[in-house]
């Protein structure tokens, strides 16, 4: 069997550095100093820097080898912090904050000259986020900064949930691991621009429909952008949260061949051409598939498979989100 995994990834400065994990009160230390930390929210761990500082914001893309036409998403711990970032809000974003905030939702709105180029790929407007996770709010209160944080792993490769996930990447490339436990809605945030007409530029927990339900129609963005040209919004990589072992997403054809040691994550009572290894939900709930999904991926990311099948699952809802990640993270989408 051939092994197509990069064994540096699992650094041995994990075993050196993490645990013990770092604290909250050294976390804000850290980030008042320049430095980045990871830190958990309810969606994926994210790697945090001083939003306002174009120092930190480099140690981010450098760490995570992330391009910088990819913007980053700014988080704040008080709805009152959005007029520190952004402009010419309209009355729609404070509708959908009251609505939806702290939770996993980002509003994309015009950007005000303190938030460097650097973390919106030189567009003029921000992506921002109140995440809910209290680990998250109180790093971001002691601070006092609001916290430019993208996923914490290498660019492209699958999201972390937990704080292992993010050291086996990143212990050797960032000043400190902030252990919040599992992330409870496990895939990022849905992403709204509020710049012209809503638009919906990326699916994740807070569904196109929950969005409608205080807007009124939104549109819905093919979220994929051209090669080196800036993105609109984070997560529009036609490859992104990919592991390294390869992966096949939908219904497998009859006869079609797998290799000797394929694995199989499962969706409901649907029957594969292989055992299902493990099941995202027996009942399937997509809520609680969503929260299991980049869990399942790192834990058979190793060079003991040749191969990932994931069942297909219903694009409705937050299935939205799933068929977008597995789409990304795939190398083939079967019929």
């Amino acid at each position: 069997m051939t092994n197509r995994l990069n064994p540096s990834a699992f650094s041995i400065f994990y075993f050196m550095k993490f645990p013990p994990w770092t604290s909250v009160s050294e976390a804000a230390r850290l980030l008042k100093e320049g430095e980045v930390v990871a830190i958990p929210t309810e969606t994926v761990y994210g790697l945090a820097g001083n939003a306002f500082e174009p120092k930190a914001l480099a140690k981010i893309f450098a760490a995570k080898e992330r391009p910088t036409f990819d913007p980053l998403i700014v988080h704040i711990a008080d709805i009152a912090q959005l007029t520190d970032i952004a402009k010419d809000i309209p009355d729609s974003a404070y509708k959908l904050a009251e609505a939806y905030w702290p939770g996993p939702m980002t509003i994309i709105l015009p950007k005000k000259d303190c938030i460097p180029d650097l973390c919106t790929s030189a567009l003029p407007s921000v992506a921002v986020r109140f995440p809910s996770h209290p680990i998250a709010q109180a790093i971001i209160k002691e601070s006092g900064l609001p916290l430019a944080a993208p996923s914490a792993n290498l660019f492209k490769h699958v999201s972390p949930t937990t704080a292992e996930h993010v050291a086996a990447q990143l212990a050797d490339r960032i000043a400190g691991i902030v252990d919040g436990g599992p992330c409870s809605v496990g895939v990022e945030s849905s992403i709204i621009s509020l710049v012209g007409e809503p638009t919906v530029m990326r699916p994740g927990a807070i569904t196109p429909e929950m969005f409608k339900a205080i807007l009124g129609e939104v549109k819905i963005k093919e979220s994929t952008s051209k090669p080196g040209q800036p993105m609109l919004a984070p997560g529009q990589c036609d490859t992104h949260y990919r592991p390294q072992v390869p992966l096949y997403y939908g219904e497998v054809p009859a006869g079609y061949p797998l290799p000797e040691h394929t694995v199989r994550i499962a969706f409901g009572t649907q029957q594969g051409p292989v055992p299902a290894t493990v099941n995202l939900s027996a009942t399937g709930d997509m809520v609680e598939a969503t929260s299991k999904l980049y869990a399942y991926m790192h834990d058979l990311d190793t060079p003991d498979y040749d191969l990932i099948l994931v069942d297909p699952i219903p694009n409705t809802g937050v299935g939205m989100a799933l068929n977008d990640r597995l789409k990304r993270a795939s190398i083939k989408t079967l019929p």
